[in-house]
């Protein structure tokens, strides 16, 4: 384990699922300051199955990254991205400015959870696989690209219809920036690479992500 000292360590690495977890904690520290929040980082190499040595498996039997090690908290353990951004939101955000508070704002708070879900187990699967057999598939096959392509452009569409009219997936009116859109847009930012040259398609979309790319929280966690 990392001989770092800050209260947080990140085993992570460049992938989207890594950058969810530096974007929130990036924009933890603008908000709180790194007196409150800070972290130490260990880049694994994916490459070369680092993320599969014995050590990495006694914190993650999956063999997966972001792995998020509190030491604040008994060096308390937590893996699988959507649960590292509820922990972190838990703990590290008193003031609920990524997130709501479950007993005054059950209605928010469930809507926040229906998005990161909903983004766990269809964006993130489904892009991924599209960036495999575009990018990465020891052979060409047309219908595993065309397959998990078009339903990357599916699951776009739905965050399209849930965007218009709004700024964010979750909260009242036009919704507050929270860990419902860190859990989805460093997938979306991707696009180009997953084969969808363009967003304009989806013009709600399009625009989200071009305002969560304004914040200096989000910039500073993309280059982590």
């Amino acid at each position: 384990m990392s001989s770092g000292t800050k209260p947080l360590l990140l085993y992570t690495a460049a992938t989207p699922n890594g950058r969810k977890v530096t974007v929130f904690l990036e924009e933890l520290k603008v908000a709180y300051g790194t007196g409150v929040v800070d972290y130490d980082v260990e880049n694994l190499n994916i490459s070369q199955n680092t993320q599969k040595e014995p050590w990495f498996i006694k914190l993650n039997p999956n063999g997966r990254i972001p792995v998020l090690v509190d030491r604040a908290r008994d060096n308390f353990v937590v893996f699988e991205t959507a649960a590292i951004l509820i922990y972190l939101q838990q703990f590290y955000d008193k003031d609920n400015k990524f997130g709501f508070d479950k007993d005054s704002e059950p209605n928010d708070y469930s809507e926040t959870l229906q998005w990161i879900f909903f983004a766990h187990g269809g964006v993130g699967p489904m892009q991924g696989q599209a960036n495999h057999f575009n990018k990465f598939a020891p052979e060409k096959i047309p219908y595993a690209q065309k397959r998990y392509t078009d339903e990357t452009k599916r699951l776009y569409g739905v965050l399209n219809i849930r965007l218009e009219e709004r700024d964010w997936l979750a909260g009242p009116g036009k919704g507050k920036y929270s860990i419902a859109d860190i859990n989805v847009l460093p997938w979306v930012r991707i696009h180009g690479f997953s084969g969808i040259e363009t967003l304009d398609e989806f013009p709600h979309v399009k625009a989200w992500v071009a305002r969560a790319g304004e914040r200096p929280g989000f910039q500073a966690g993309i280059v982590v």
